[in-house]
């Protein structure tokens, strides 16, 4: 009885199986349909077009074991409006629009775009299998695999273009950010009307004079270095947990970089630090002879690196404003810079103090309302529980030095000497402590407002001379302005009997507080891009806070040499 029982289960579930296969799954694609009669090539090409999308949707976008569509809905509109009709192809041979497509995927690193993410490498193979083989060349099955990769790369390739490859947050919202479902199904049917597929794609981009420098620049880079080399990634940790195993790789590594002769052969430890010594110094490292965390960096860091470091600078600009105002205020917090844009001119340019890693100067949208000569500065609560009041419970003198007054909610100044300081400390702090005005303030002579929620503004500096250092990540948070006169000047050059430039310097001069306002707020923008182009060539900024290194390991850490 169990017998017949078992073989009565087994045969149940055999049917069921068979029952759920012919309901669930779709015809698999075909991997040949040749096709010896031309004038039934692209109606057997359709045919498998159609057996492959249907395909395609039951399975997530993947047509065979290695290829999968970056977004199948959209491959399938695309198809729906042409009838399941080729696109790309006709009469065994790949027409203008297509050969236009695949010049537009093979030279993508151009535009900050990685060419395998449009199917770059298998449709290479499949171009030179339908060039070299004539039974390859009569294969509808080949034509159709190629049709549904190359919509779904114009697809793909045209939403980074338009919006860049990272998630939107609220800084970076732009009008246009939500997109119809048929925006890009529509952009490749201009590309099809117009037989433009470059020039429909291009008119994607932003129309920044700073992204076409920075791509001229890129254009420049890519020129210089030929293709892209493999170099042996290096895994530091101190201490080393396996020093002959990273030797080893670090010899692979300088080899591949023509400073050691050979990646095998015994290097002595007088060698070793000759080699370190001189790559540091050349690289402006620390010249000690040894190895650390900074020269394992600088030998990580290869034009492969260089290439992502500027896709996310162009990413970014694709997620910036729709259109920015006539006038404006930009602040580059990598590079340093302050840029006054007025009619697409730089009206003014300034070197700037930016916050340490540790106190990040925040990125902002605002605008400049008003600025103060002789400002008072009131230490902010965060910097007097983390860093003065430690001070202050060692030496009360401490104060003094700094030019600090202690005041009360009545802004009453207190005797430093009359308050128990070791009972003091954070939730427990009855008072204020503000800088006396003067030159030697910390804000210097000049203070520029504009409504933030992170309390940080633009302002002069006591400390003039840290302008002319190379890194000038320094500040609290607020932004440090070398060339600050000249920005005022600006702010009221409209109205200049009210505030002659000779009024503002005597107010100065003569030590007074004013409050300049009532001119029209100039909008501020303070970003954080890592790469520009300058005079054609690429320049590329410390990434002072990580931001470039954490998009990087989000979004393009599986992307290898193209």
């Amino acid at each position: 009885m169990n017998k017949h029982l078992n073989a009565g289960v087994t045969g149940c579930m055999f049917v069921f199986l068979l029952t759920l296969a012919a309901c669930g799954d779709s015809e698999k694609p075909k991997d040949k349909d040749i096709v010896d009669q031309p004038e039934k090539f692209e109606v057997r090409v359709s045919e498998n077009i159609k057996t492959a999308l249907a395909f395609m949707l039951e399975n997530k976008g993947r047509l065979n074991d290695t290829v999968v569509l970056a977004d199948d809905t959209l491959v399938n509109e695309a198809y729906i409006r042409s009838n399941n009709q080729p696109i790309w192809c006709s009469q065994e041979k790949w027409n203008a629009v297509g050969e236009g497509l695949f010049r537009f995927i093979a030279s993508s690193k151009e535009y900050g775009l990685f060419p395998n993410d449009y199917h770059y490498k298998t449709l290479s193979s499949i171009r030179e299998q339908i060039a070299r083989d004539s039974t390859a060349q009569k294969n509808a099955a080949l034509w159709s695999r190629a049709e549904l990769m190359m919509t779904d790369a114009f697809l793909l390739m045209a939403r980074h273009l338009k919006q860049g490859h990272f998630t939107r947050d609220s800084l970076y919202l732009r009008t246009d950010s939500i997109l119809g479902p048929g925006f890009y199904p529509d952009m490749l049917y201009k590309a099809l009307q117009t037989k433009n597929v470059a020039g429909t794609l291009q008119s994607l981009e932003p129309a920044y004079k700073g992204y076409s420098d920075l791509k001229e620049g890129l254009k420049s880079f890519l020129d210089s270095i030929g293709t892209f080399k493999r170099y042996t990634h290096l895994t530091y940790t101190y201490p080393l947990k396996d020093s002959t195993v990273f030797y080893q790789a670090l010899q692979r590594r300088l080899y591949e970089d023509d400073i050691l002769p050979s990646a095998t052969d015994y290097v002595d430890t007088a060698t070793w630090r000759q080699v370190l010594k001189e790559y540091q110094t050349k690289k402006g490292l620390k010249p000690t002879g040894r190895i650390n965390e900074n020269t394992v960096a600088s030998l990580n860091y290869t034009n492969w690196d260089r290439f992502k470091r500027v896709a996310i600078t162009l990413d970014r600009y694709k997620m910036a404003t729709d259109s920015f105002p006539e006038t404006y205020i930009w602040v580059n917090l990598p590079g340093y810079y302050l840029r006054v844009y007025d009619m697409d001119t730089i009206a003014m340019e300034s070197r700037v103090i930016v916050g340490q890693p540790k106190t990040r100067t925040p990125l902002l949208t605002s605008s400049v309302s008003n600025f103060i000569t002789y400002p008072q500065w009131t230490v902010p609560y965060s910097i007097i529980y983390k860093e003065m009041l430690p001070k202050i419970k060692k030496d009360v003198n401490y104060l003094h030095k700094q030019n600090l007054m202690v005041v009360d909610r009545n802004d009453s100044i207190i005797d430093p000497y009359s308050v128990n300081w070791a009972a003091l400390g954070k939730g427990n702090f009855p008072y204020l402590l503000k800088q006396r005005q003067g030159d030697d303030n910390s804000l210097g002579v000049l203070k520029f407002n504009f409504p933030n929620k992170y309390d940080v503004y633009l302002h002069d500096t006591n400390a003039r001379w840290l302008f002319s250092n190379s890194n000038r990540a320094m500040s609290h948070g607020c932004v440090r302005v070398k060339d600050f006169m000249k920005l005022a000047d600006f702010l009221v050059r409209n109205d200049t009997l009210k505030f002659h430039p000779d009024t503002l310097r005597n107010w100065i001069k003569r030590e007074e507080k004013h409050v300049v306002s009532g001119f029209k707020r100039v909008p501020i923008y303070i970003r954080y891009f890592s790469c520009e182009g300058k005079d054609g060539k690429l320049k590329i900024y410390e990434d002072i806070y990580g931001e470039d290194k954490i998009l990087k390991e989000r979004y393009f850490a599986d992307k290898a040499i193209q």
